[in-house]
C-alpha cells in the first residue's frame, strides 16, 4: 500500500463524525480496517507480533505485521519468532491483539486515547462466548469504543456477492481459511448455524507441508525456504489435481506433459571463475625466474668448488712438506716421528677458540671446577645451578649447530637436484615422479599395516581390535605389561622382589619401532619431494594424505563444482499434493473430512430434510477465502459432490469476485447501513446482560 503520513492519516481521520463507523476483517491471517461506506480496507498487514532484540544493545522492540527490511541492519528478527493472537480460528491471546489492534488504530490515524466510533470486527463462525466476551472487553475499557458488533466474515462475503448476482438465497457458502474450513447453509438469505461444520485444515498447513517437502528435497537450501517465500510458491505454482492418482501418475511416468507441469525456481548462483591456461608471457616469466633461481644455484656451487679446491690445495702442500721432513728422517724413527706429529700442538685459530671457550665458561660458571668439600651450601647450590645452565646451553648450541649442518646439507641436495635438472629435465622430472610414487606407496602401505595389524587383505572397517592394529614392538611390549605380574607362573603378585624385574620397564620404555624413525624420514622426503614437484611441474596434483577414518585403500571422492543446476528448485509433484489436503487431510495426519464431504456433512445437519431445499443449495454452493483462488478447485469440488449426491442434482461452484477482501467489502456496506446502529451494542449493555446475553447474541444480516 501506498505510503502516507501521520499527519496525513490523522487528518483524514478527524474527517469522519464519531458515528461513522471502523469495520475490523480480523482474520488470522491478515488483519484489514478502515471506514464503513468505502470498498476498500485504508491498512491491511499481517496478524502477526515480533519482538526482536537490537544487535549490540540488547534492546527489544515489538514489531506488528511484516517486518521491514531496514530493520535487519540494527535488530536481529530471525531469532525472535513471530507470534499470533489466534489458536485455530479464535482469539485467544488477547495481550497480543491489543498490539495488533494498537498498531492498526495508530495507522488508521487515531490520536487520542478513545476510540469514539462504533466498531464491526469479524469473528469465526460459532465463536466461544468467552472470547467474544473478552474482545468487547478489551474494545470497551482500553479504547474506550461507543459501541460494538460482531459478523460472521464468510456471512458478509456471501451477502456481498448475494448483492451482485453471483450466489443465491439458497446456497452453500465454503469458506476454506488459513487454520480452519467452514461450511455454512443459507436458506432464505439468513444462515442457518445449526447445520455449520469446520475441520482444522487450511492455508497454513498446505504452506507448512510445502515447506516440509522442499526442506526435504533441497537439504542444502533450507534457509531460503523462508515462510514468506515459500507462500508465495504456493499461491504462484500449487494447484488443485482434477484426479489426484492420475495426476501422481502422469508424474511418475514422465514425459512432455508433466516436464510442462514443472516449474523452476532458480536461485542466486556465481559462477565459479574457470581457470585459464597461463599466457605465453606468464610462462616466459617463471621461465626467467627458472633461469635465475639456476644461475644463481650455479654460482654458490662454483664457489664453493673453488673453496674446496684452495682447501685441497692446502692439504697437499702440508703432505708435501710432510714428505719433505720424512726424507730427512731414518727409517727406524719414521714411526715415532709420525706419531709426534699427529699429537703435535693444535692449529692456531683451533687454540684461540679453545682459550676463549675456557675463559667464558671460567667467568660464568666460576664454582664447576671448584670442589665440592671447598663449598658452602649456598655454594653448593649455586654450582648445581651453573651446572644445569652450561648443559642446557650446550645443548641449544648442539642443536643450533644440528639445525645449521641440516641447512647446509638441505642446501646441498636442493644444488645437486637443481644441476640434475639443468643437465637433462625430462629425465630429472621423470625421476622424481617416480621417487614421489614409490615414497607415496611406502608411505601408503606402513599407514595401513599400522591401521590393521598387518592384514592388508581383509576389510579395514570392522571390528579390528586394538591388539591386531598394534605393530609386532608395541604387541611384545602390551604382551609384558599384562603378564608383568605373572611371570613366574604361580599367579602371585611378587613382581618387583628382584632386581631383574625392573629391567621390564627398560623393554617396556624402550622405542623398538625401528620403522618410525624410517616413517618420519619417508614422509619427510615425501614432503620435499611434493614441494619440488610443484614448483618445475605445474600439473603436478599431490595426492590425499590417507587418515584413520578414511583408509588409504579407499578413494578419495570426487567433489564437483557446483553448477546452475544445483541452484534450481524444481517444483513437480508438490504442486498438487499440497493443496490436496483440503480434501484429503489424512496426507497430513488429520483424521477429517475433505470440502467434497462438508457440504454433505453440513446438508444432513439442517432440521429440514427436503430433497428440494439440498437440489437449491447444491445448485449455489459459494466459495470464498484465500484458498479458494487455487486453480481447478471449483471443478474439483463440484466432481467431489456429484460423487456424494443422487443422480441428477443440480450442482454449480462459484468462486467469490474477490475471495480475499470481500469479507471485508461485505462488512462495509453492512456498517454503512442506517439500521446497524440498531445491531450494536454500548458498554452498558455489556455490563448489564453479561456474558451469558452474548452467548445468543446475532447481527440480522439483512442489508
Amino acid at each position: 500500500m501506498p505510503f502516507i503520513s501521520k499527519i496525513q492519516r490523522q487528518t483524514d481521520y478527524n474527517r469522519f463524525p464519531p458515528s461513522t463507523p471502523i469495520v475490523i476483517d480480523n482474520g488470522a491471517s491478515y488483519f484489514r480496517i478502515g471506514w464503513a461506506g468505502e470498498t476498500e480496507p485504508r491498512v491491511i498487514f499481517r496478524n502477526i507480533v515480533q519482538r526482536p532484540r537490537h544487535k549490540s544493545t540488547g534492546e527489544t522492540v515489538t514489531i506488528v505485521g511484516d517486518h521491514d527490511p531496514a530493520l535487519l541492519k540494527y535488530f536481529d528478527c530471525t531469532r525472535s519468532g513471530p507470534r499470533s493472537a489466534f489458536d485455530s480460528n479464535v482469539v485467544f491471546q488477547f495481550e497480543i491483539m491489543e498490539y495488533v489492534l494498537d498498531f492498526a488504530f495508530d495507522r488508521l490515524g487515531a490520536n487520542g486515547s478513545r476510540i469514539d466510533h462504533p466498531i464491526l470486527i469479524t469473528e469465526c463462525v460459532c465463536n466461544p462466548v468467552h472470547s467474544r466476551s473478552k474482545m468487547a472487553e478489551l474494545l470497551f475499557e482500553t479504547y474506550g469504543v461507543r459501541s460494538v458488533a460482531f459478523g460472521v466474515d464468510a456471512v458478509f462475503s456471501y451477502k456481498y456477492n448475494q448483492l451482485h448476482g453471483i450466489c443465491e438465497k439458497d446456497g452453500l457458502a465454503i469458506c476454506p481459511g488459513f487454520t480452519t474450513t467452514h461450511v455454512i447453509p443459507f436458506v432464505d438469505g439468513e444462515p442457518v448455524y445449526k447445520g455449520c461444520c469446520r475441520t482444522n485444515i487450511g492455508g497454513y498447513h498446505i504452506t507448512d507441508y510445502l515447506k516440509q517437502l522442499l526442506s526435504l528435497k533441497y537439504p542444502h537450501h533450507m534457509a531460503r525456504f523462508t515462510w514468506e517465500k515459500v507462500e508465495d510458491l504456493k499461491m504462484e505454482h500449487c494447484y488443485i489435481a482434477p484426479d489426484y492418482a492420475l495426476e501422481a501418475q502422469l508424474f511418475q511416468k514422465g514425459g512432455k506433459e508433466a516436464e510442462y507441469k514443472t516449474r523452476c525456481w532458480q536461485l542466486p548462483w556465481v559462477p565459479l571463475p574457470t581457470d585459464e591456461p597461463p599466457s605465453e608471457a606468464e610462462i616466459a616469466r617463471k621461465a626467467a625466474i627458472r633461469e635465475r633461481q639456476g644461475q644463481r644455484l650455479r654460482e654458490m656451487a662454483e664457489a664453493k668448488r673453488s673453496s674446496r679446491i684452495n682447501e685441497l690445495e692446502n692439504q697437499l702442500q702440508g703432505l708435501e712438506f710432510l714428505l719433505q721432513q720424512l726424507g730427512q728422517v731414518q727409517e727406524e724413527d719414521i714411526q715415532s716421528f709420525l706419531s709426534e706429529t699427529a699429537k703435535g700442538e693444535p692449529k692456531p685459530e683451533q687454540a684461540e677458540n679453545e682459550e676463549k671457550a675456557d675463559s667464558c665458561t671460567s667467568d660464568k660458571y666460576p664454582l664447576i671446577n671448584v670442589p665440592d668439600n671447598m663449598l658452602t651450601p649456598e655454594q653448593l647450590k649455586e654450582k648445581k645451578r651453573q651446572i644445569f645452565l652450561k648443559i642446557t646451553t650446550e645443548g641449544r648450541q648442539r642443536a643450533k649447530q644440528k639445525r645449521v649442518e641440516e641447512e647446509l646439507e638441505r642446501e646441498r641436495k636442493t644444488q645437486q637436484d637443481e644441476e640434475r635438472r639443468l643437465e637433462n629435465p625430462q629425465l630429472y622430472l621423470e625421476q622424481m615422479h617416480t621417487k614421489y610414487k614409490e615414497l607415496y606407496e611406502k608411505v601408503e602401505q606402513r599407514k595401513r599395516l599400522k591401521t590393521n595389524g598387518g592384514h592388508t587383505n581383509g576389510s579395514s572397517s570392522g571390528g579390528v581390535g586394538r591388539g591386531e592394529r598394534l605393530n609386532a614392538a608395541q604387541r611384545e611390549r602390551m604382551r609384558l605389561l599384562t603378564t608383568a605380574a605373572f611371570d613366574r607362573g604361580k599367579g602371585e603378585d611378587t613382581f618387583g622382589a628382584k632386581d631383574e624385574d625392573w629391567q621390564l620397564y627398560k623393554l617396556m620404555g624402550k622405542d623398538n619401532d625401528d620403522d618410525d624413525d624410517g616413517a618420519d624420514e619417508d614422509e619427510a622426503e615425501l614432503a620435499r619431494v611434493s614441494s619440488r614437484l610443484q614448483e618445475i611441474d605445474p600439473t603436478f596434483v599431490p595426492k590425499p594424505e590417507p587418515t584413520a577414518s578414511q583408509p588409504a585403500t579407499t578413494e578419495v571422492p570426487h567433489v564437483r563444482p557446483l553448477t546452475k543446476e544445483d541452484f534450481q528448485i524444481v517444483l513437480g509433484v508438490e504442486r498438487f499434493r499440497c493443496p490436496e489436503i483440503l480434501f484429503h487431510p489424512n496426507l497430513v495426519g488429520i483424521d477429517q473430512v475433505g470440502l467434497d464431504e462438508m457440504t454433505g456433512v453440513s446438508i444432513r445437519r439442517l432440521p429440514s430434510k427436503d430433497k428440494a431445499l439440498a437440489n437449491r443449495l447444491t445448485s449455489s454452493v459459494f466459495m470464498t477465502g484465500g484458498c479458494s483462488l487455487f486453480p481447478g478447485i471449483n471443478e474439483r469440488l463440484e466432481a467431489g459432490i456429484r460423487m456424494l449426491q443422487p443422480c441428477g442434482s443440480p450442482i454449480k461452484v462459484v468462486r467469490a469476485l474477490d475471495p480475499v477482501l470481500d469479507a471485508w467489502r461485505g462488512a462495509s456496506l453492512y456498517a454503512a447501513n442506517s439500521r446497524f446502529h440498531q445491531q450494536t451494542f454500548s458498554r452498558s449493555d455489556y455490563y448489564e446482560k453479561g456474558e451469558d446475553w452474548l452467548r445468543q447474541y446475532q447481527v440480522r444480516y439483512t442489508l
